[in-house]
């Protein structure tokens, strides 16, 4: 009985997980996006302090609207190499408070993470998530 149950996980986990993977990726990015867009996330404060020096006033809401592109076009699987580039464009400045707002990221460096600190690492789930679906195994069944 316990085997038949793994076979079955396995053969659906073989059939949907790139899907449901790029699908998860999609919502998170476009959700998240989306906060942004409309002043209601909770990092928002930590993104403009890491980001005046640019002197753009609305950068992050210019950047929700990047993270909703991004989750639409990982939704979309003739797009999902589009949402790769746009994502590279966007990972590395996710890590920049860690850099220029240390206080805001750790309780004790570097092991003790605030909740915004934990918010940045997370993106390192994030960026092997993407890169899960990106590999050559999995290009050759575009899910």
């Amino acid at each position: 009985m316990i085997k038949q149950i793994q076979m079955q996980l396995s053969r659906f986990s073989s059939k949907y997980s790139l899907l449901l993977l790029r699908y998860s990726l999609g919502a998170i990015f476009f959700w998240f996006g989306a906060l942004k867009l409309l002043g209601i996330s909770p990092i928002e404060e930590l993104v403009s302090q890491t980001t005046d020096w640019m002197h753009i006033r609305d950068f992050p809401e210019i950047l929700g609207v990047w993270e909703m592109c991004i989750g639409i076009c990982f939704l979309n699987k003739k797009w999902y190499w589009y949402a790769f580039v746009l994502f590279m464009i966007q990972i590395p400045g996710t890590f920049l408070p860690l850099l220029l707002h240390p206080s805001e990221c750790f309780t004790v460096f570097p092991y003790g993470l605030t909740l915004e600190g934990q918010y940045i690492f997370k993106n390192l789930i994030l960026i092997s998530a993407v890169f899960s679906i990106m590999t050559p195994v999995n290009t050759k069944k575009i899910v």
